[in-house]
């Protein structure tokens, strides 16, 4: 009997070659839209960068003082961290906190771990960092980074980025180092920025530097701009140690200036009324970043020592902007629009 193909049937090479086309093109549609997805990477994996919300940008949840060459996990119990900390997230859930920025550095107390758990059980947005701390003395630096070059210490932090924290799997969503407060960098903490600015433009990580006065600020925006970084991609962290001078300059760079060290003491609260107002003349508030630095559950103390919580923003600072004519939008530009900008992942290039 003479076989007889049925016409409605497309024969296999066609149907082939066009899965291969319906695959390609989603692959490339897929591969424009990620290109075009502004996101932060939290402890939970990524999502886009508009669903922060309220931000504390500069937070800790726990630090370990003993030093590089003896800090670790088995330093502290997480069931006690996350009973002790709980509480605190809860509390700032109550003013519309969505997003929180754990600023502890590895050999200092990061615990990815820890901080998965605290997420998942408030449903905060957390994110944690790569990066090395070299202020204090480097007593918080691995030994084998002093005789690392900027490319061998960007390698690591690159590698937390693309496959995880240890074996956690948890990717960090910035970067966090740390210089001493000298106008002129030591060696190795200038190996760190430049070993930040390598990863920045590998990864699109936004690198917060603790550093205090302008001079080491400066600093590091003259090493970025070498390295052809923008100073869009760098956090002056601790920048209430600077000045006015310090800011309008980093600011007319591009940098971030974050004020974050706001407690509930009226001296204290007076100072950021006087300098935010001052900002907010000099239309600089689209360069401004504030939070509180608070927290501290300090490894080797009692049920972590003193424990200072996150509300003074929004229960002493903000109250007091809004009597000095500080808008909901001037607000949210402080609190939501800049912490939005300032971390998105996004490689920064001049």
């Amino acid at each position: 009997m003479k076989y007889s193909r049925n016409k409605n049937l497309k024969p296999l090479g066609f149907i082939l070659k066009y899965n291969l086309f319906v695959l390609l093109f989603l692959s490339l549609s897929s591969s424009s839209h990620y290109l075009n997805y502004e996101y932060i990477m939290t402890v939970n994996g990524s999502i886009e960068a508009k669903k922060m919300g309220t931000t504390l940008i500069h937070e800790h949840v726990m630090v370990d003082w003993i030093g590089a060459d003896s800090t670790g996990y088995h330093r502290w119990n997480r069931n006690e961290v996350v009973l002790r900390v709980l509480p605190f997230l809860e509390e700032i859930k109550q003013y519309g906190v969505n997003t929180f920025l754990d600023c502890t550095p590895a050999y200092l107390g990061r615990d990815p771990y820890i901080l998965k758990e605290l997420s998942d059980k408030t449903g905060l947005n957390i994110l944690t960092n790569t990066g090395y701390y070299g202020a204090k003395n480097n007593k918080f630096v691995p030994k084998i980074v002093f005789e690392a070059s900027p490319e061998e210490i960007a390698k690591k932090w690159i590698d937390e980025f693309n496959n995880g924290i240890d074996s956690s799997g948890i990717r960090p969503g910035f970067i966090k180092i740390s210089v001493d407060q000298d106008n002129k960098l030591s060696n190795l903490h200038e190996k760190l920025i430049r070993a930040a600015a390598l990863t920045h433009l590998n990864t699109g990580l936004t690198i917060v530097s603790h550093t205090g006065p302008q001079g080491p600020a400066l600093a590091q925006i003259t090493i970025l701009k070498q390295m052809g970084v923008s100073s869009e991609a760098f956090v002056w962290t601790h920048a209430q140690s600077g000045t006015m001078e310090g800011y309008v300059k980093a600011a007319e760079q591009g940098a971030w200036i974050s004020l974050d060290n706001v407690s509930a003491e009226p001296e204290r609260i007076k100072w950021y009324i006087k300098t935010l107002c001052e900002l907010k003349e000099k239309k600089l508030l689209s360069h401004v970043l504030i939070s509180h630095d608070a927290g501290w559950y300090d490894v080797g103390e009692e049920i972590g020592g003193d424990f200072r919580g996150y509300t003074a923003v929004f229960t002493k600072l903000v109250p007091e902007l809004k009597k000095n004519n500080f808008s909901k939008k001037d607000i949210d530009l402080l609190l939501r629009d800049n912490p939005k900008r300032a971390y998105t992942i996004k490689i920064r290039k001049l």
